[in-house]
C-alpha cells in the first residue's frame, strides 16, 4: 500500500513537471498561428492588388455582312442573237470593256434606212421653200389668191417637220446599233454568265446576262440596338465618356475565323431609320480590299469604338465574387487592417478584369488571393498576390453582363 502512494506520487510531480515546461516550450517556438494560414490568434496573410484609376477605350464588337461598294446586273437593251462573249468568268474587268456582242446587222440596216429617210427629207425641202417664199411675193402684188399662198407655207412646215422626224428616226437608229455592244457600266469582278454566244436574248429581260461587283474598297454593313444607341449619346452628353477625335472614326474587323483584318475601315454613315421587327439600326463601314480577301456575303465582327474613360476603375476578376442572386461584391483591406465587404455595379468585361461603375475608388485595395480563408471583419495582412491565384469562384453559372447589343462581350483595352 505504501509503494503504490509513492508510485502514484512519482506521476503526479511528472505531469506537472511536463505541464509547467509546455509554456516555456511555446514561448521559445513559432506562435502557433503565425504564417499566410494564421487563425484567430493573428491576421491572415493575403494578395492585393491596389486600383488605379486609368484611361480606358471603350470599344463594341457588333455582327454584320459584307456587300459589294458597287454592283451592276448587265442586261441587253435591245434583241437579238449573241455572236460572242468578250470575258473570262470571275475575272476583273475595267469600266467600257467589252462584254457581250450582239449580232449588229439588223440594226446597221435600219440606221442606213433612217439616214436615207432623212436625205429624201432634206431633198424635199428647198422646192417646199422656193415655192412658199414666191407665193407669198405674189400674194402681195394680189397676183394669185391667199389659198395658194397658204397651202404652200403648210407643204413648206410639213417638210421641215418631215427632216426633224427623220433625223429623231436616225438618232433612234444609232442609239439601238449602239447597245449591240454591251459593255461593262463599272469596273469590278464578274461573276457566271447567264448566256454563251448563239443565245436569244431580250431587251430590258428580267434575267441578267451577269453581274460585276466592285469588291475594293467594299462595304461592311452592321446592326446596333437602338437601346444601345441611346445608352452611348446619353454617356456622351454626360461626359462620362469622351470623343477621341479622327481615330473614333476608325474601325477594325474580325473575320469569321476571329483572326483580325489586317486593314482598318472607316464608318461611313449610321441608318436613320429603327428596323421595327429588330430594333437596331445599320451602320455602314467602308474597308480597302485590295487582295479581294473579303468577299459579299461573309459573316464579319466589327470593333467599333464608342469613346473614353479617362478615370476608369478595372478590377481583376478574380476579385469579384457573386451571390446567389447574381450580385457583385469584393473583398477589400480597409483603412484598419481588416477586411472589408464592398456591393459592386459591374459594366462590361475588359480583358481579364471587370469595369467597375460604381463600388471601388482610385487607391482600393482589392484582395484576389485567400479568399476562402477570410470573412468580412477578419484582421489580415496584405501581401503580393501569388502568380498561381486563380479566379475566385462565385455563384455558379452566373455569366458576364452583356457588354455590345448583339450579345457578345465587347473587346475593350487600355489606350496605349
Amino acid at each position: 500500500m505504501k509503494r503504490q502512494m509513492i508510485l502514484g506520487l512519482l506521476a503526479g510531480a511528472a505531469l506537472l513537471a511536463a505541464a509547467c515546461g509546455k509554456p516555456a516550450a511555446s514561448a521559445a517556438g513559432q506562435p502557433p498561428h503565425a504564417g499566410r494560414g494564421a487563425g484567430p490568434g493573428g491576421p491572415i496573410e493575403v494578395g492585393v492588388v491596389t486600383l488605379r484609376a486609368e484611361r480606358v477605350v471603350l470599344t463594341t464588337e457588333l455582327p454584320g455582312r459584307t456587300a459589294a461598294y458597287l454592283i451592276a446586273d448587265v442586261r441587253p437593251q435591245v434583241n437579238g442573237i449573241i455572236q460572242e462573249r468578250r470575258f473570262v468568268e470571275g475575272s476583273t474587268v475595267q469600266k467600257g470593256a467589252l462584254l457581250y456582242q450582239i449580232d449588229p446587222a439588223p440594226y446597221e440596216a435600219a440606221f442606213e434606212q433612217a439616214k436615207a429617210a432623212l436625205a429624201v427629207a432634206e431633198a424635199n425641202l428647198p422646192p417646199a421653200r422656193s415655192r412658199a417664199e414666191r407665193l407669198n411675193e405674189l400674194v402681195a402684188v394680189h397676183a394669185v389668191g391667199q389659198q395658194d399662198a397658204d397651202e404652200a407655207n403648210a407643204a413648206l412646215a410639213r417638210a421641215e417637220a418631215s427632216i426633224a422626224s427623220a433625223r429623231a428616226s436616225v438618232e433612234t437608229a444609232r442609239i439601238n446599233l449602239s447597245y449591240t455592244p454591251l459593255k461593262a457600266p463599272i469596273s469590278g469582278r464578274t461573276g457566271r454568265s447567264a448566256v454563251t454566244p448563239g443565245a436569244l436574248v431580250s431587251a430590258y429581260q428580267p434575267t441578267p446576262l451577269v453581274t460585276i461587283q466592285q469588291l475594293d474598297p467594299i462595304y461592311v454593313d452592321v446592326t446596333q440596338s437602338s437601346a444601345e444607341l441611346l445608352r452611348l449619346r446619353r454617356n456622351l452628353e454626360s461626359g462620362q465618356l469622351t470623343h477621341t477625335g479622327r481615330s473614333q472614326s476608325q474601325v477594325r474587323l474580325l473575320l469569321e475565323d476571329g483572326t483580325p483584318y489586317p486593314r482598318q475601315g472607316r464608318l461611313e454613315f449610321r441608318d436613320v431609320t429603327v428596323d421595327p421587327t429588330t430594333g437596331s439600326v445599320v451602320l455602314r463601314m467602308v474597308f480597302p480590299n485590295p487582295d479581294a480577301l473579303l468577299l459579299p456575303g461573309m459573316f464579319v465582327r466589327a470593333i467599333v469604338e464608342e469613346g473614353v474613360l479617362e478615370q476608369a476603375i478595372l478590377a481583376p476578376q478574380q476579385g469579384v465574387t457573386r451571390d446567389a442572386r447574381g450580385n457583385a461584391s469584393a473583398l477589400v483591406v480597409d483603412e484598419a487592417g481588416t477586411a472589408a465587404v464592398r456591393p459592386l455595379v459591374l459594366g462590361r468585361a475588359i480583358g481579364d478584369r471587370w469595369l467597375v461603375t460604381s463600388g471601388l475608388a482610385d487607391g482600393d485595395r482589392i484582395i484576389v488571393d485567400g479568399l476562402q480563408r477570410i470573412q468580412p471583419g477578419m484582421p489580415v495582412q496584405p501581401v503580393a498576390p501569388s502568380p498561381a491565384a486563380g479566379p475566385a469562384s462565385g455563384a455558379p453559372g452566373m455569366p458576364p453582363p452583356a457588354a455590345a447589343a448583339s450579345g457578345r462581350p465587347a473587346a475593350a483595352g487600355p489606350a496605349k
